[in-house]
């Protein structure tokens, strides 16, 4: 038996991108497989600025960051099992990068995560046992990151009005060895729901078992075929 999970989707509550909510979202998955979630909402200098949030304190911007995760735990109930992870980006730098593995105590122990760059959060996340992805990493404006510093790459981006070049991701990974890559919808709005994913040999219910089952390899793909909307 497997069982699918979704690695990469972000709701309006935190990520200004997003236009669907946590309650929307959910309904918007029901009927399409999937048993987990894993709540990447945006950790960047826009979900802060829009919110409000540029001056304050860095516990009160995690406080928001965390609340996207509540409430989609709260909308999906008993329907999805929902994970904490988060995509950040850092200042004055243009990629974006999933981070699996997280808690809120490692999210409010460290100071301003975004004014580490790549390679000192990578550092600080592999000494916590976290495991970082390079999100969409051929997508127009990002730059491939050094191989060296990742533990992966998102191989397959479901979101149709992007164009992440998914073909040269595998391929990317494949010439550089990395056996962890990842599939996610990129889920922001009704479109995206169920284009991405993971199906694992078993079910995942902390973060622990999520890293653990990422680094053993128990699992495949969920690609689509992706009708672009918005041209690049």
């Amino acid at each position: 038996m497997e069982y699918l999970y979704e690695m990469h989707a972000h709701t309006v509550e935190v990520s200004t991108c997003a236009v669907a909510n946590a309650e929307e979202m959910i309904k918007y998955y029901e009927g399409k497989g999937y048993t987990g979630i894993v709540s990447t909402n945006h950790m960047n200098n826009s979900t802060f600025k829009r919110a409000g949030l540029s001056d304050v304190s860095w516990d009160e911007k995690i406080d928001h960051f965390l609340k996207g995760y509540e409430l989609l735990k709260t909308a999906a109930g008993d329907k999805y099992k929902v994970l904490l992870g988060m995509e950040i980006n850092f200042y004055n730098h243009p990629n974006d990068y999933l981070v699996y593995g997280i808690t809120e105590k490692f999210l409010r122990s460290h100071g301003d995560l975004m004014a580490m760059g790549p390679k000192k959060f990578a550092e600080l996340a592999h000494e916590n046992g976290l495991l970082v992805i390079q999100a969409h990493p051929f997508r127009r404006d990002m730059i491939v990151e050094d191989w060296k510093i990742l533990d992966g790459y998102e191989v397959f981006n479901g979101n149709p009005r992007h164009r992440s070049s998914n073909e040269a991701a595998e391929t990317w990974a494949k010439l550089h060895n990395k056996s962890i890559v990842t599939s996610g919808s990129d889920f922001h709005e009704e479109e995206d729901a169920g284009n991405g994913g993971i199906y694992f040999n078993k079910l995942i219910e902390t973060n622990e078992e999520l890293l653990e089952e990422l680094r053993k390899g128990n699992y495949r793909l969920k690609t689509t075929d992706i009708q672009y909307s918005r041209p690049e």
